[in-house]
């Protein structure tokens, strides 16, 4: 099991260290637009790096969830892809958004695609899961049976 979730792994401990990057921005912008904590408030400039790390930090725990509730009860290898693609477009999302505030848009719309198809892989995960263990029935297997005599 260990080996086939080191992509999962992997995606997280990536997941993490664009957390941190986004944080360290954060406080470079503090420090550049002269804006001391606990204060939000600032140049335009500021409040979007730093509304760009906190919404990315609010969709965080929504990630992980789904990324480890895909890949175990799914596809690791598929579920891996999908938290790659959804890291690149929050990279993509947090740095169209420190240069304007209409830069977020493509790439929060992608990355909310990526939680919507992580999200049906995960229902999906789950469904075919509780159906073997609790029902003792394969959902997978009746459908290939169901749909051989059509090959």
């Amino acid at each position: 099991m260990m080996e086939e979730a080191v992509g999962l792994g992997a995606v997280t401990v990536l997941a993490v260290l664009e957390q941190v990057y986004f944080s360290l921005q954060v406080i470079h912008a503090r420090r550049k637009y002269s804006v001391s904590p606990p204060a939000a408030a600032g140049p335009p400039e500021f409040q979007r790096i730093f509304r760009a790390q906190v919404n990315s930090s609010e969709y965080f725990p929504l990630f992980i969830i789904l990324l480890w509730s895909s890949g175990l009860f799914l596809s690791p290898g598929l579920s891996s892809a999908c938290g790659l693609l959804y890291l690149y477009g929050r990279l993509q999302y947090f740095w169209g958004y420190s240069q304007s505030a209409e830069g977020r848009l493509a790439p929060l719309y992608f990355t909310a695609q990526v939680l919507w198809v992580l999200l049906g892989f995960s229902c999906l995960g789950v469904v075919l899961t509780f159906t073997r263990v609790y029902l003792d029935v394969d959902l997978l297997q009746e459908a290939g049976s169901a749909l051989h005599p059509l090959w």
